[in-house]
């Protein structure tokens, strides 16, 4: 079992950034892609962006140009930095592994395991 959390949540003023963190416990993401999904009140579950184990990466329309997914060299952390936020990316947001050898993985059902979220709130 992967067991995934996520860091890096908090309040920010619009216009302001955060980084956020998904760790695996116990393990790498070397032979998995992770993705970023985040839920807003109200609404359903939006992919946001992901990276494969190859280092390719993909990015939802709504999120390009100011969102950047990366790893560390040991690809023990996954990061999801959070550029000129504004109050419509108040989310949750949550970071998932997938082992599926072929996407598409912005389909959250090809991700098998999923962190419990960490809330970013955008003010203004």
């Amino acid at each position: 079992q992967v067991q995934l959390v996520e860091s890096g949540g908090g309040l920010v003023q619009a216009g302001g950034s955060l980084r956020l963190s998904c760790a695996a416990s116990g393990r790498t993401f070397s032979s998995y892609t992770v993705g970023w999904f985040r839920r807003a009140p109200d609404k359903e579950r939006e992919f946001v962006g992901f990276i494969t184990w190859a280092g390719g990466r993909s990015y939802a329309d709504s999120v390009k140009g100011r969102f950047t997914i990366s790893s560390d060299n040991a690809k023990t952390t996954v990061y999801l930095q959070a550029n000129s936020l504004t109050p419509e990316d108040t989310a949750v947001y949550y970071c998932a592994a997938s082992d599926a050898l072929m996407g598409p993985y912005y389909e959250g059902a090809k991700y098998k395991y999923w962190g419990q979220g960490t809330q970013v709130t955008v003010s203004s």
